[in-house]
């Protein structure tokens, strides 16, 4: 990697960085402002995500282990995807890691329709919307490699405001599935299983469920819901910050 391109990159995530920092505050007020019960179930949470960041970065856990397998499949070294000459590999393996993820929609799906508290339901939604909205904007798609893909802040605004009921998640799933379909190139070594697995979801049956709303646990659950939002935006920088160092690593 030329060095320039770490120079460059550096700034963005300084200022970055400081933002997080700058926000740290209002998230410490959320919390101290949280019931106790509350406080204990976050910080379990916390602890956790924090143990599975550790043993991410000393490669202890499976899913690791199976990240390993799908791209040692394409590349010798990690460090060899992020080469242009390698491109198209990259983009191969990055579209199997997806479409294994896609597979677990249909789990997804069917947990959901169970739910009956609203509350219950958008806390649980909104991730699942929010990561499908992810998938789709990083399929097959090569800036994946070359900088860093998000979802709009704007979009995930939307998708937080439009995932309260079943019909509305689904139609976002089905929506971003989609996008993923029209993209599946013929020549990618993982195309079939791809298409296989958005035509099953398609033709999932779910009951339809009927959420009861409970008001006076909305505000509890929207300010714990916030809160893990951005526990989860701070993890998933983190996590993707390791990852560029690490793939940095490998090159040295």
């Amino acid at each position: 990697m030329d060095p320039t391109d770490t120079q460059k990159k550096q700034p963005d995530q300084d200022k970055e960085k400081m933002s997080n920092v700058k926000k740290q505050p209002r998230v410490s007020l959320e919390f101290r402002n949280l019931a106790e019960s509350y406080q204990v179930v976050i910080n379990d949470i916390c602890q956790k995500m924090g143990h599975g960041m550790a043993e991410f970065l000393e490669k202890k856990v499976n899913s690791v282990q199976e990240w390993e397998k799908v791209w040692s499949r394409y590349a010798k070294k990690l460090s060899d995807l992020a080469k242009p000459e390698n491109i198209d590999l990259a983009v191969h393996c990055l579209n199997e890691l997806i479409t294994n993820a896609l597979q677990h929609i249909p789990d997804v799906l069917t947990y959901l329709s169970q739910l009956r508290n609203q509350s219950v339901f958008n806390f649980c939604a909104i991730p699942q919307v929010m990561a499908i909205a992810t998938l789709a904007a990083c399929y097959n798609n090569q800036q994946v490699f070359r900088g860093r893909v998000k979802i709009r802040k704007g979009q995930a605004v939307t998708l937080m405001m439009e995932a309260t009921n079943m019909p509305a998640v689904k139609a976002i799933m089905y929506q971003y599935m989609e996008e993923i379909y029209q993209r599946i190139p013929s020549s990618d070594p993982s195309s079939s299983k791809t298409k296989q697995i958005i035509s099953s979801v398609r033709k999932q049956n779910l009951p339809s469920c009927q959420l009861v709303s409970r008001n006076h646990y909305s505000p509890i659950y929207l300010s714990c819901a916030m809160l893990l939002v951005a526990l989860s935006w701070q993890y998933l920088s983190t996590m993707s910050q390791a990852t560029e160092e690490y793939v940095q690593t490998g090159e040295h």
